[in-house]
């Protein structure tokens, strides 16, 4: 059986993708309030479990998965191309699902079961019986939940010796989840075609491009403005006009993007969303503040 070249198995795992889960998972450990002190090397395994294990994965499951419709949307990629051979798309998936729960042990018992949930959720979202992504609605739920929430809360219960976060970072972790169902949405711009031909009802798809990226913009936008009413509710405005002043930015784009969404998808992803991730960070901040102070 010929076996597939590393470049290939390198772009299956697409690196570009690990940062949103990487950036919650460090945002959690900011929010957490705690010194790195001796826990600097359970940072680093977390940070490398969120991207290049358990993100790494999902990645390599989705193209299994997707792999009919690839070859109409991006026929370039490994599996439809041939460059990654045979059944070793599946193959890889499998073995990297194990090699990662094998990192979360690592992590002991709430970074175990983290790291669990997240492959759950991999494997749910693309594969069959469930494959979640088959409507939009759930599909963009799990990832947020997954990059954003449970990288997040296991960040900060990792720096908490394994309890429970503080309940205003939980109550974060929730709310950027749930902007993050916009962030996918907008990814779902560029597989219309091939979504329509082989029944993935993304929210494109299901509602029209100008109406879903009308969603897309709803999701992403309120929960960042209860975030910045939490931040002033908690004694915290300088951060909170921070993030307003990010929403502000990202209001902006959005009203530019919204006039001509399929083309500007793809624009407004690579130069919006840096200003959603970066109030995550401004927020974690906010609480590292309060924890730090005891408040």
């Amino acid at each position: 059986m010929a076996l597939p070249q590393l470049s290939a198995v390198t772009e299956l795992f697409k690196p570009i993708t690990w940062f949103p889960p990487m950036w919650a998972f460090a945002c959690g450990i900011v929010a957490s309030g705690l010194p790195m002190a001796d826990k600097w090397l359970l940072a680093v395994v977390g940070l490398a479990l969120a991207g290049p294990f358990v993100c790494a994965t999902s990645q390599a499951v989705n193209d299994w998965f997707d792999r009919h419709v690839d070859a109409i949307n991006e026929p370039q990629r490994p599996i439809p191309s041939g460059r990654m051979p045979g059944r070793w798309g599946l193959y890889i998936a499998l073995v990297w699902t194990v090699v990662s729960l094998g990192v979360a042990s690592f992590l002991g018992p709430w970074g175990f079961a983290a790291g669990a949930v997240g492959l759950l959720l991999a494997w749910a979202y693309s594969a069959p019986p469930l494959r979640l992504k088959a409507n939009g609605w759930w599909g963009n739920a799990a990832c947020g939940i997954s990059y954003e929430g449970i990288a997040w809360t296991t960040g900060a219960a990792v720096m908490a010796g394994g309890q429970m976060p503080d309940q205003r970072s939980l109550w974060l972790a929730l709310l950027y989840s749930i902007g993050t169902h916009g962030i996918m949405t907008l990814n779902d711009f560029k597989a219309v075609q091939g979504d329509r031909a082989m029944g993935v009802r993304s929210l494109p798809v299901q509602l029209g491009e100008q109406s879903a990226a009308g969603v897309a913009c709803w999701f992403m936008g309120l929960p960042q403005l209860v975030v910045i009413v939490l931040l002033f509710a908690w004694g915290q405005p300088g951060h909170g006009l921070a993030v307003a002043v990010l929403l502000g930015v990202q209001l902006l784009m959005m009203d530019f993007f919204l006039t001509r969404v399929t083309q500007r998808a793809l624009w407004y992803s690579g130069f919006g969303v840096p200003f959603f991730v970066t109030g995550m960070m401004v927020s974690a901040f906010a609480l590292r503040g309060l924890i730090s102070s005891g408040a």
